[in-house]
């Protein structure tokens, strides 16, 4: 017997139209590539973060030789 809450109430989904449920399916999958998104972009952001200090600091170096020249 699977259930699903909406807004806070619990609903049998055996005692639901099918649309009902294909609904609640297609919510639940939404909510999922959601939160993969999510988890993605902040892969993405870490690694801009991570390249954007690593070009700072090659150039930092190259202005430091640069007048030590």
């Amino acid at each position: 017997m699977a259930k699903i809450r909406i807004e806070g109430k619990e609903y049998d989904t055996e005692n639901l139209p099918q649309e009902a449920v294909n609904y609640a399916n297609s919510i639940a999958f939404v909510d999922s590539e959601l939160q993969r998104l999510d988890n993605q972009v902040k892969v993405y952001s870490a690694s801009r973060r991570y390249y954007v200090q690593e070009l700072k600091n090659i150039v930092e170096k190259t202005e430091e030789k640069e007048s030590a020249e």
